[in-house]
C-alpha cells in the first residue's frame, strides 16, 4: 500500500493486521546498523526509537522529523549521530538502565539521551556522578572566563564609583591583573609573615620589659610593629569590604571571618586596657587581654590567601572527612579496647602506673600514634605484649586511610591546573572566532556566559565556538546536538 501523498514510499507495508509489536525496524547510526522489534520499543513509548514504529503512517514531515534519511526498500532509517554512545542508550531497552563507555564525553552522552528522547533517570548512578563532576567543571571554567571577561571589560554606562569600586577590587583581589596588584599581594604576606614573627618573639622572656606594678609586658618596639601590621590589616579589610561587589557574601566568607579574628582582638584588648578597669578588676582585666592576644594566632591562617598550595590541602581535607572519620574511629576503638586491656593487666603490678581506665586513655593515644612520651607505661609482661600490639594496629589504622587523602589531594591540584588551562584555552578561541567574524564582540554577549541562574553560569548560544577534540565545550540553554563527527570522544 503506498502512503497517501508521497510517490516516495511505493513499498511500505501499512497493513492493518500488522501489529506494531511484532514490527521489524533497521536503526543505521553513523554506519552502524541494528534491528529492533516494536515489542522491546513500546516499553519506553515516549522515546524516539518508539515513535519511528508508528511513524510511516504519518507520511514525509513525520518520518523526516525523527531521522536523518530514510531507506523505504529496506525499511531503514538513518541518523548521523555518534554510534558508540547508540550503543550504551539501547541498553535500556533490554536491561532498563544505561552505563556510559569510557572514553565517551558525559556532556556528548546527555546530549545524545536528549535527543533520542531517553529520561537522564535511566542513568545509573556511578554514571550520573561522572556526569555530575563534568558539569561543575564546565561552570567552573565558565566562571573563570567570566571573571576574565569582567577584569578586560569596561562598560561606559557605569558610574565613576563603580569604576573605582572595580579598580579597587582588581587592584586587592587579583594580583595577576597589574604590577602593583602583585606587590600589595606581597606587601600582605610579608605583614601577616612579620605580625606572626612579632607574635612569637614577643613572649621571650629577654625582650619583655617590667612595667611600674612589676608584669612583663611586650617590648615597645615589638608594641609598635604589632600595632603597624593591625592597621594596614584594617585598612586592607575596610577597603575590600567596600569595594566588593556582594558584601554580604564578603563578609560570610571564611577567609574574610579569619580576617576579622586576626583583627579584632587587638581593639578588644584597647579597649579592655584603657576602659575596663573602670568597670572590673584590673587582674581580671588582664586575663581577658591575655586570652585575647592567644586569638592572634588566627592571622597565620591569612597565608591561605596568599598560597594556592594551603587553599588545595584545605580542599583536599574537605573532600576527605569520610576517610579521616574512619581514621578517627579506627583510633577511638583501639584507644577503649587497648586501655581497658592496660588497666587489666597492670592491676597486679604493685607499682602500676594506670590509675584507671580514663586515665589509660592518655597511655594508649600516645601509644597509638607512636609518640611514646614514657610518662606512663606497663610494668607486667602482659601489659608489654598489649603495648607492643595497640601501637602496631595504630600504625596500620593510620596508614589505611592515608593513600585515599594523598588522591584527593593530588586529584584537585590537577583538576585546578586543567580549568586554568582549559579557561585561557576558551579565551583564545573566543578571540580567533572574534577576529574571524564568527563572533560579535559587544559587551552584552559577553556577559550572556553566566546568566543562567540556577543552572550555573554557561555560554550563551550566541557566541561561536571552534569543534576542537581539545576544546571543553560548555553547555548552553538550547538543545545543541552535534553530529558524530563533531562529539567529543
Amino acid at each position: 500500500i503506498k502512503m497517501a501523498g508521497d510517490s516516495r514510499f511505493p513499498d511500505v507495508d501499512t497493513d492493518e493486521s500488522e501489529k506494531s509489536e511484532e514490527m521489524e525496524i533497521v536503526v543505521n547510526v553513523g554506519g552502524v546498523r541494528q534491528v529492533f522489534y516494536g515489542d522491546n520499543l513500546n516499553q519506553y513509548p515516549e522515546t524516539r526509537l518508539a515513535e519511528l514504529v508508528n511513524c510511516l503512517s504519518g507520511g514525509y514531515d513525520s518520518i523526516f522529523s525523527l531521522c536523518d534519511d530514510y531507506d523505504p526498500g529496506k525499511r531503514e532509517f538513518y541518523f548521523d549521530r555518534d554510534p558508540d554512545a547508540f550503543k550504551c542508550i539501547i541498553d535500556v531497552y533490554y536491561f532498563g538502565e544505561i552505563h556510559m563507555k569510557k572514553g565517551i564525553c558525559p556532556i556528548c552522552f546527555k546530549n545524545e539521551m536528549e535527543f533520542w528522547k531517553v529520561d537522564l533517570k535511566f542513568l545509573d548512578d556511578c554514571c550520573k556522578a561522572h556526569l555530575s563532576e563534568k558539569k561543575e567543571e564546565l561552570e567552573e571554567i565558565a566562571r573563570r572566563v567570566q571573571l576574565i571577561l569582567d577584569d578586560l571589560g569596561v562598560d561606559a554606562s557605569e558610574s565613576r564609583w563603580k569604576k573605582c569600586q572595580k579598580c579597587i577590587w582588581k587592584f586587592l583581589e587579583k594580583p595577576e591583573s597589574s604590577y602593583p596588584a602583585r606587590v600589595i599581594a606581597v606587601l600582605s604576606f610579608l605583614f601577616i609573615l612579620i605580625s606572626s614573627v612579632v607574635m612569637c618573639v614577643g613572649t621571650i622572656p629577654d625582650l619583655q620589659v617590667v612595667d611600674a606594678e612589676g608584669n612583663r609586658m611586650e617590648h615597645p618596639t615589638l608594641d609598635s610593629i604589632e600595632t603597624a601590621c593591625i592597621g594596614w590589616f584594617t585598612m586592607e579589610y575596610v577597603l575590600r569590604l567596600i569595594s566588593s561587589p556582594n558584601k554580604l557574601h564578603f563578609a560570610l566568607s571564611f577567609m574574610n571571618i579569619v580576617d576579622v579574628l586576626a583583627i579584632l582582638p587587638f581593639y578588644v584588648s584597647l579597649t579592655l586596657t584603657h576602659l575596663g578597669a573602670k568597670l572590673m578588676e584590673l587582674s581580671n582585666v588582664q586575663q581577658a587581654v591575655q586570652a585575647l592576644r592567644i586569638m592572634r594566632i588566627a592571622r597565620i591562617f591569612k597565608l591561605a590567601r596568599h598560597s594556592s598550595g594551603l587553599q588545595t590541602l584545605t580542599y583536599a581535607l574537605k573532600r576527605s572527612f569520610k576517610e579521616l572519620g574512619l581514621l578517627l574511629m579506627y583510633l577511638a576503638v583501639g584507644i577503649f579496647v587497648f586501655s581497658a586491656l592496660g588497666y587489666t593487666m597492670e592491676q597486679s603490678h604493685p607499682e602500676t602506673l594506670f590509675k584507671s581506665i580514663p586515665q589509660s586513655f592518655w597511655w594508649a593515644i600516645i601509644t597509638m600514634t607512636t609518640v611514646g612520651y614514657g610518662d606512663i607505661y606497663p610494668k607486667t609482661t602482659l601489659g608489654k605484649l598489649n603495648a607492643a600490639i595497640s601501637f602496631l594496629c595504630g600504625v596500620i589504622a593510620i596508614a589505611l586511610p592515608i593513600h585515599p587523602i594523598i588522591n584527593n589531594f593530588v586529584r584537585y591540584y590537577n583538576k585546578q591546573r586543567v580549568l586554568e588551562t582549559a579557561a585561557k584555552h576558551e579565551l583564545e578561541l573566543m578571540e580567533l572566532n572574534s577576529a574571524e567574524g564568527k563572533a560579535t564582540g559587544s559587551r552584552s554577549e559577553l556577559e550572556d556566559l553566566s546568566r543562567e541562574g540556577k543552572e550555573g553560569p554557561f555560554y550563551s548560544s550566541r557566541i561561536k565556538v571552534s569543534h576542537s577534540d581539545t576544546f571543553i565545550h560548555l553547555l548552553s540553554e538550547e538543545k545543541h546536538y552535534r553530529t558524530r563527527l563533531q562529539s567529543c570522544k
